[in-house]
């Protein structure tokens, strides 16, 4: 385990091949300072370069997966400083939406503003029963800064995306569900295993596929119909001169599960 003051993370899984990133300021509900979002950047950058083949992130703390920026940090901020601060926020947002491997968010308690667009910023969401979503900004005199209008609008669609932002409402993990936001709504006590259990399903595919597949949904969700099919053909014959292909091949053929190598 590499264990930093407000982060870990650690391998996890049957073969050590998914990456556990651990948010771990409990007193605080995860609110992130510039420190954690730094510490979260140097994580996602290490371990977007390793061969980790999928990502989960979580919560030391049951009752919090994360509350958003820390706003006693931010309350004496100058205007400037302000701005400078949400620049690396913003970074930290982009820099696990662009982790090369996929990236599940394991919620159960609050995930609010800030911490509610580490959410949206990940691939996959599993959440407990005791979940609550919510972009409060608007109630505090500013709007989503980190993905939250952009991103959540492609989960529930815009109107009801537009609900969301613009009443600063906190939604439960049936409602979250309801309106198509989770991949998994489990039992609270249940979800690192079932969210273990999808990271190990992805990571026994073959790795530059998986990664290929990711990056070709990202970028064709919002191109027009013929830009869209050259992309996915780029994507696709990525996939075809790799020696994980031939092994695909070769395992069905034969009969047995195939051995991936990313390669």
């Amino acid at each position: 385990m590499k264990r930093m003051a407000y982060v870990e993370w650690k391998r996890v899984g049957r073969e050590a091949a998914i990456a556990e990133i651990i948010l771990n300021r409990p007193e605080a509900r995860n609110a992130f300072t510039s420190e954690m979002a730094e510490q979260i950047i140097s994580i996602c950058q290490e371990i977007s370069n390793s061969d980790i083949r999928a990502v989960l992130i979580t919560s030391s703390n049951e009752k919090s997966f994360c509350s958003g920026a820390d706003l006693k940090e931010r309350n004496n901020m100058k205007e400037t400083e302000w701005k400078n601060q949400h620049l690396l926020f913003q970074k930290m947002f982009n820099t696990i939406q662009e982790m090369k491997q996929p990236v599940i968010s394991v919620v159960n308690g609050y995930a609010l503003a800030g911490g509610f667009e580490i959410v949206l910023n990940c691939d996959m969401i599993v959440a407990g029963e005791t979940a609550k979503f919510g972009l409060p900004e608007v109630t505090r005199g500013i709007m989503p800064g980190g993905g939250g209008t952009r991103l959540l609008s492609k989960r529930i669609g815009v109107h009801r995306a537009k609900e969301w932002v613009c009443t600063g409402k906190i939604y439960s993990g049936e409602e979250a569900e309801r309106v198509g936001l989770l991949n998994v709504l489990a039992k609270s006590a249940e979800i690192n295993k079932v969210a273990l259990e999808m990271a190990e399903q992805i990571a026994k595919n073959a790795p530059l596929a998986v990664q290929n597949c990711k990056k070709s949904v990202d970028q064709l969700f919002s191109m027009g119909n013929e830009d869209a099919k050259e992309l996915e053909i780029l994507f696709y014959n990525r996939c075809l001169n790799t020696e994980d292909r031939l092994e695909g091949v070769r395992a069905f053929v034969e009969k047995r599960e195939p051995h991936f190598v990313g390669k």
